[in-house]
């Protein structure tokens, strides 16, 4: 398991962070549904898996504000 480490955060840095998440979630959506048009099956997996990964930490940090 890889090492975790303790942050102190405001809930606007939280919240400023979950923004900067949603846009690169956005990028890899879109890179997923060009890879998917272009049959590149690899590339699919790898971003959808990235958009996935990006998903699950923003629904930790929401919760951590209360934004479930």
């Amino acid at each position: 398991m890889p090492d975790t480490i303790a942050l102190k955060l405001t809930e606007e840095e939280i919240e400023m962070l979950i923004d900067a998440l949603e846009a690169d979630q956005e990028g890899y959506v879109e890179a997923a549904k060009e890879a998917r048009g272009n049959n590149n099956r690899d590339d699919v997996v790898t971003f959808t898996e990235a958009a996935e990964r990006i998903g699950a930490l923003m629904g930790k940090l929401r919760k951590l504000v209360g934004d479930d």
